[in-house]
């Protein structure tokens, strides 16, 4: 610590305040007033110092109101120290072993670098204060003078210099503190530094531009009051916005809880909700703090969400867990039965029997995957097993079948070759005895069978065809209706002519038109039972 430091102490602890206050800052030292005599404090200060304290080899006189009074007169290093008193002034004998410096150069200690001197204008310093040939210096303010202290042991520009370098210390603070409000620094602590600094300069411990400076603070006070404001607008709104998550996250996870039980998926919804818990606590950790009444509505809300969907969840999943047993029990019958079917020979029945239980597996309700998919093999081997056998038989026979096959590919040629029907009554008489030999045939291949039943069906049908058409023409009743029809169309038509020929005499164009239409449509009629006659003939 220098001595301007140790000085600056004193006299902040003789108010009661530090000389630097603004966190950050960086404490202010003179040092050309280290190897210089501690300048004795204004009235009611006295030093704090325990160093300075040490230091003193003679007796402190207490201070007093008189700046002049407080001086104590100077002693031998050698002198013993006398007893300490209530309000003690730095004694000079703690300064006279140590040598003498011009007041604008600090003696560097040995071994440290030489410190560049802070240069003060003293023209300027004269224009605030005036010193005295004793070290007594005054600052003069609005036409009053005030004691700031004594620097003994100096000159008078060295003890003007010293006090306005710690008016220059407190200009320092403000300049750095403009520095930070131009700059928009947090604001935390800089109404209370704008403070001390007021103190300070109401304290009347330096000599400078009082009342510039209380300006200069008077502007900082309302750069600093409308930065806080736009901190605290700025602040709101990123509150806002850490707000509006908050909501969003548990406005989320109420629309999940609310959603209805039976048709909500549950596990894209857990996933989801995992999400939401998770994204909460990464904003309870880093977020924006929305202040305790806020916070715990907001996770009361959330909380009150999720402990609905596990309710839910849980009460699904029971439901779900005893439809499983009940579609397990059901579909474990089926199961039963039909492995009970697996070795019939009664291909026919079992095949039925097989058909109607797949029907009511498939109307059965579903157990778990896993479940349903472990039931439904054991199901369908039994109907494998089943099939497996019946399809064995089936080759086995198919293979016995394959001669009868040979013989009815015969029979079907022979039966093509009765078309075209030439004479009806020797096809119908060969076909007979064809179909005799293709019943005492057999069975065919099951894969074969509907080829050649098409086969001889084809020659069967234009048989039948045949003589249908031959019973259509020689139906006695029909030929005797198509006679008298014949008859009476011929006998109407004549009488139709008579009426045309009398019209024609008379001529009456109505009746002629009407009997010459009657008579068309007569002939025309004439004509297809003269046709269907010819049929018969």
């Amino acid at each position: 610590m220098t001595h301007s430091q140790e000085s600056d102490e004193t006299l902040a602890s003789a108010t009661g305040h530090d000389s630097t206050t603004e966190p950050g800052l960086p404490a202010q030292e003179d040092p050309s007033a280290a190897p210089l005599q501690e300048a004795v404090p204004a009235k009611g200060a006295e030093p704090a110092e325990s160093s300075v304290a040490a230091d003193s080899a003679a007796t402190d006189s207490p201070a007093t109101d008189s700046p002049a009074t407080d001086s104590p007169a100077p002693a031998k290093p050698a002198a013993p120290a006398k007893p300490r008193v209530p309000a003690p002034s730095p004694s000079p004998a703690a300064f006279a072993a140590r040598p003498k410096v011009a007041a604008t150069a600090q003696a560097p200690a040995p071994g440290a670098p030489a410190a560049a001197v802070p240069v003060v204008d003293l023209v300027e310093a004269a224009k605030f204060g005036r010193a005295e040939e004793d070290g007594h210096v005054f600052l003069l303010l609005d036409g009053e003078e005030f004691p700031v202290g004594q620097y003994p042991g100096a000159s008078k520009d060295e003890a003007l210099a010293y006090f306005a370098r710690k008016f220059d210390d407190i200009l320092a603070q403000i300049t750095l503190l403009e520095q930070r409000v131009e700059a928009k620094a947090a604001t935390t602590d800089m109404h209370k530094t704008v403070g001390h600094l007021r103190e300070q300069l109401g304290e009347r411990t330096a000599v400078g531009d009082v009342n510039a400076a209380l300006t200069r603070l008077v502007t900082l006070e309302a750069s600093i009051k409308a930065l806080a404001g736009a901190e605290r607008a700025t602040h709101d709104a990123a509150r806002a916005v850490e707000l509006a998550a908050r909501e969003a996250i548990v406005a989320e996870a109420e629309g999940i809880a609310g959603e209805d039980p039976a048709a909500i998926q549950w596990k894209v919804s857990s996933a989801r909700m995992n999400e939401l818990f998770e994204s909460w606590k990464q904003a309870q950790k880093s977020g924006m703090r929305l202040g305790r009444a806020t916070e715990e509505g907001l996770w009361k809300r959330f909380r009150s969400a999720r402990t609905v969907f596990d309710r839910h969840r849980r009460a699904y999943f029971s439901q779900l867990d005893n439809n499983n047993a009940a579609a397990k029990t059901a579909k474990e019958a089926l199961i039963e039965a039909a492995e009970q079917l697996s070795s019939s020979t009664d291909w026919g029945f079992a095949a039925g029997e097989y058909r109607r239980l797949m029907d009511q597996w498939k109307s059965s309700p579903r157990a778990s995957r896993k479940d349903d998919d472990a039931l439904w093999a054991r199901f369908r081997g039994a109907q494998d097993k089943f099939f497996a056998a019946r399809q064995g038989a089936n080759n086995a026979l198919d293979e016995e079948f394959g001669a009868n096959l040979v013989v009815k590919e015969a029979l079907i040629l022979e039966a093509q070759a009765l078309l075209p029907i030439k004479d009806l009554n020797t096809a119908k008489k060969s076909l007979q005895n064809i179909r005799d030999r293709w019943e005492v045939a057999g069975k065919v291949p099951r894969d074969d069978m509907q080829r050649v039943e098409a086969g001889m069906r084809k020659v069967e049908d234009a048989v039948r065809a045949a003589d249908e058409d031959n019973w259509r023409r020689s139906d006695p009743e029909a030929k005797a209706r198509t006679s008298s029809a014949l008859s009476q169309l011929e006998a109407t038509i004549a009488g139709l002519r008579e009426d045309l020929e009398k019209a024609q005499k008379a001529g009456d164009a109505r009746k002629v038109a009407k009997a010459t239409e009657a008579l068309e449509a007569r002939e025309l009629w004439l004509e297809q039972i003269q046709k269907a006659a010819a049929d018969f003939s």
